[in-house]
């Protein structure tokens, strides 16, 4: 069963392309190849931004550069939100890639995601301009994939999607928008109070 990766077929009813089960099987099967290149490429970015984060790989600044700059921006303490962000991008980023517990691999790079919107916000949607763009999108990408299921080339699959339950889906999506909620909500009260400070 979990293991495989065929559909049962009756040895009475042989596979052509005459056969409808034939023609579900193959667009099944084209489902699952384009979940697994989703799941790649976007797990294969998130790591990467994560990466950066935690270890200074890729040309990144490591936690104690990632952190500065965060308290700069608002996020505090700086250090701890450092740490969080780089393991929702990098974390959430290897599961995807691996299909493993991929409604809370989803979750967490997208709520990650929102505290990143929620830095480029004022600069507008566009990239180009310093917007929001590019956080939105990963983020919109990782939570369709958390909320869509891995496919069968996952290791969620391969368990018998354990970790991919409708109460894991809705734990893991109600907990992260929580979490991103009260991040994003620390940082506007901070900024109201620097703004506050900074006028008396």
């Amino acid at each position: 069963m979990c293991l495989s990766l065929r559909a049962p077929v009756s040895l009475h009813s042989p596979i052509s392309i005459h056969n409808p089960l034939s023609r579900r099987t193959r667009s099944s099967v084209r489902k699952d190849v384009g979940l697994l290149a989703l799941r790649i490429g976007t797990g294969g970015v998130l790591f990467a931004h994560g990466a950066q984060k935690l270890f200074g790989w890729f040309g990144g600044h490591g936690v104690a550069g990632t952190g500065s700059a965060m308290e700069h921006m608002g996020f505090r303490p700086g250090r701890q939100s450092a740490i969080a962000a780089g393991l929702g991008e990098a974390g959430g980023g290897v599961l995807l890639a691996l299909g493993l517990a991929t409604p809370a691999a989803g979750a967490a790079a997208a709520g990650a995601m929102a505290g990143a919107v929620a830095v480029h916000a004022p600069a507008g949607f566009f990239a180009q301009s310093g917007g929001f763009e590019y956080p939105a999108f990963l983020g919109f990408v990782a939570a369709g994939l958390g909320l869509a299921g891995p496919g069968r080339f996952s290791v969620d699959h391969m368990t018998c999607h354990v970790l991919d339950r409708p109460w894991v889906v809705g734990l893991a999506f109600t907990g992260s928008a929580a979490a991103a909620a009260a991040v994003i909500g620390r940082r506007r009260a901070a900024a109201r109070d620097e703004t506050d400070a900074s006028t008396e």
